[in-house]
C-alpha cells in the first residue's frame, strides 16, 4: 500500500496512534524532567544558576532544529527521519540514567534535543501523508486526545516512580513510549514520497537558533534589570539576528520557512497561536509548580496528580473539536479554546492564595489543558491545509516551530513578570511594616533560592519570614495574580485575531 491509496477509518487507528506516541514524548519528556528537577539537582549538586539552562536545553535545541527537521523529512523521507529520532531517544535516555555528574546529563539534553526535535517536526507531516484529507480533521482530534491522556498520566505515574525507586527511573518513560511508537511507525506507516533532493538552509537554521537563545538569555537576565548590558545586548543581538532572518528567506532558493506562507491570515493566525498555546503552558507548569511547592507546600507527587483529573473529558473534548473542524472550518474551535485558556488564567488571577482550595487549582490546570488541546487540533488542521505535496515536513515544522519557540520563552517571560510583581508587592509590605528594603529582602532572598531550584525546594525559611515580620506567602500570591492577569491577554489577543482573519465560511459536503 502507498501513502497515496485511501485508508478505511480503522485502518488508520495504529498509525494515528503510533505518531501520537512520538509526538507526546517531545511533551512529556521535558515536563517530567521539570516536575522532577529538584531531585536530579540535589543528587548531582546542580548550581543554582545551571539549574534553569539544563532544564530547558533540549527545548531550545528542538526550537532552533524542528524547522531543519520539516526540510531534511521533505528529502530523505519522513518516516526515516522519525524512526531514526525515536532510536536516538531511547539512547540517550538510557545515557542520562546513568549521569555521573550534571556535565553529562546536559550533553545528554542537548542530544536529546535534537531526537525530539526529528519525533516533533515530521509526525504530523507523516499524519497528513498517510490520512486522506477528508478524514484528516477528525484523525488530528484522535491524535491530540491521545497526547492529552498520556499528559494527564505520565506525571502522576511518574512523580510516584521517583518518589519510590529514584529520580534515574524518570528517564525509562521516553524509551518505553518510544519502542512503542516505533513498532507501530515501522509496521503501519508508509514512507512519504521523496520528489528530489533538497538542500538545508543552514544559515536559516543558524539564525534561528540565534534568535531563540539570545531572546530567552536576556530575558532571563533581565530579571536582574534591564538597562545591564547582560540583559540588553542579547535582546538587541535577538532582534538583529530575527532582521537578517527575514531577509535572508526572502532570498533563499530552498528557504527554511517559506515567507509567502505567511500572506495567509489563517496560517499566520495559527502559527502565532501555537506560539501562544505553548507559553501559557509552559508558563502556567512554571507558575504551579512555584506556587503548588512554595506557598501551597505541595509535594511533587500532588503537583503531578494536578494534571490528572478530567483527562478523559479533555481527550473527548479535544476528539469533538476534531470532529468539529471537518464539519465547519477551524475558526470557531480555536476561538474557543483561546477563550478557554483565558478562563483558566483569570481563574488563577481570582483566586490564587495562601488559602486556595485545591479544587480550584485543579480546575484551573484543567481549563488550561483543555483550552491548548482544543486550539493545537484547529492550529494542526489549518497549517497542515496549506502544505503542498512534497513540502509536508516543511509546512508542518511551522507548528513545533513556533509552539516551542513560545515553549522555551514561557518559563522566563512568566518569572520576568513575577519577579516583577512580587518584588512591588514584597517592597510596599515592608514599607507598611515600617522595615528596610534590606531587612526585608533577607527574607525574600530565601524565596528566590528555592524558586532557582524548581518544584518542591525547600521553601523559604520560617524564622526568617518570623524576623522580618513579612507575609511573603500572600505577596507571592499577589505577584502570581497579576502575572496570569497580564498572560491572559495573550490568547484573547489571538481570540480576537481569528475572528477577524480566519475564514469563516462553513465547508460543503463531500
Amino acid at each position: 500500500m502507498t501513502a497515496a491509496e485511501p485508508r478505511s477509518a480503522f485502518a488508520t487507528l495504529p498509525i494515528i496512534l503510533g505518531l501520537s506516541i512520538a509526538f507526546t514524548i517531545t511533551t512529556v519528556d521535558p515536563l517530567v524532567l521539570s516536575l522532577n528537577m529538584p531531585q536530579i539537582s540535589r543528587a548531582l549538586h546542580v548550581p543554582p544558576d545551571v539549574v534553569g539552562f539544563l532544564e530547558g536545553a533540549a527545548t531550545l535545541v528542538v526550537a532552533a532544529a524542528v524547522l531543519a527537521v520539516g526540510s531534511i523529512g521533505d528529502a530523505f523521507g519522513l518516516k526515516r527521519l522519525l524512526m531514526l529520532g525515536l532510536v536516538g531517544g531511547v539512547v540517550v535516555n538510557l545515557l542520562s540514567a546513568l549521569s555521573p555528574d550534571y556535565g553529562f546529563l546536559l550533553v545528554m539534553r542537548l542530544l536529546d534535543g535534537l531526537a525530539l526535535a526529528a519525533m516533533l517536526g515530521v509526525s504530523l507531516a507523516l499524519l497528513k501523508v498517510a490520512v486522506p484529507p477528508e478524514r484528516r480533521p477528525a484523525a488530528i482530534g484522535v491524535f491530540m486526545a491521545i497526547e492529552m491522556v498520556l499528559c494527564g498520566v505520565t506525571p502522576a505515574v511518574v512523580g510516584w516512580v521517583v518518589g519510590a525507586v529514584g529520580w534515574r527511573w524518570l528517564f525509562l518513560l521516553v524509551p518505553l513510549l518510544a519502542l512503542i511508537a516505533l513498532g507501530l511507525t515501522a509496521r503501519y506507516v508508509t514512507e512519504s514520497s521523496v520528489p528530489q533532493r533538497r538542500g538545508v538552509d543552514v544559515v536559516g537554521v543558524s539564525l534561528v537558533g540565534v534568535v531563540l537563545l539570545t531572546l530567552v538569555h536576556g530575558i532571563a537576565e533581565a530579571e536582574n534589570g534591564i538597562t545591564r548590558l547582560q540583559s540588553w545586548l542579547p535582546l538587541v543581538i535577538s532582534v538583529i539576528a530575527g532582521v537578517l532572518f527575514v531577509f535572508h528567506e526572502r532570498r533563499a532558493t530552498e528557504p527554511v520557512l517559506e515567507p509567502s506562507l505567511f500572506r495567509s491570515g489563517a496560517f499566520t493566525v495559527a502559527a502565532l497561536a501555537s506560539l501562544t498555546l505553548n507559553f501559557i503552558a509552559a508558563g502556567f507548569g512554571f507558575a504551579l509548580g512555584q506556587f503548588g511547592s512554595v506557598v501551597l507546600t505541595l509535594s511533587p507527587r500532588t503537583i503531578g496528580l494536578l494534571y490528572l483529573p478530567g483527562t478523559l473529558l479533555v481527550a473527548g473534548a479535544v476528539i469533538l473539536a476534531g470532529r468539529m473542524i471537518g464539519r465547519y472550518t477551524p475558526r470557531p474551535v480555536l476561538i474557543t479554546g483561546m477563550l478557554v485558556l483565558v478562563a483558566g488564567g483569570l481563574l488563577m488571577a481570582a483566586t490564587a492564595g495562601p488559602t486556595m482550595a485545591l479544587w480550584i487549582l485543579v480546575l484551573a490546570t484543567w481549563l488550561t489543558n483543555l483550552g491548548s488541546l482544543v486550539a493545537s487540533a484547529s492550529v494542526a488542521e489549518t497549517i497542515l491545509s496549506h502544505a503542498p505535496p512534497g513540502r509536508s515536513g516543511a509546512v508542518a515544522s511551522v507548528q513545533p516551530a513556533f509552539g516551542m519557540t513560545g515553549y522555551a520563552l514561557g518559563p522566563a517571560v512568566y518569572l520576568l513578570l513575577f519577579n516583577l510583581f512580587f518584588q512591588r508587592r514584597w517592597l510596599n509590605d515592608a514599607d507598611a511594616r515600617g522595615l528596610s528594603e534590606t531587612q526585608a529582602a533577607q527574607a525574600v532572598d530565601a524565596t528566590r533560592s528555592a524558586m532557582a531550584q524548581g518544584p518542591a525546594a525547600v521553601g523559604y525559611d520560617p524564622n526568617l519570614l518570623r524576623q522580618a515580620g513579612l507575609d511573603l506567602g500572600l505577596d507571592f500570591s499577589d505577584g502570581l495574580r497579576l502575572t496570569m492577569l497580564v498572560t491572559s491577554l495573550l490568547p484573547l489577543a489571538l481570540a480576537v485575531a481569528a475572528y477577524v482573519l480566519m475564514p469563516r465560511r462553513v465547508r460543503t459536503a463531500r
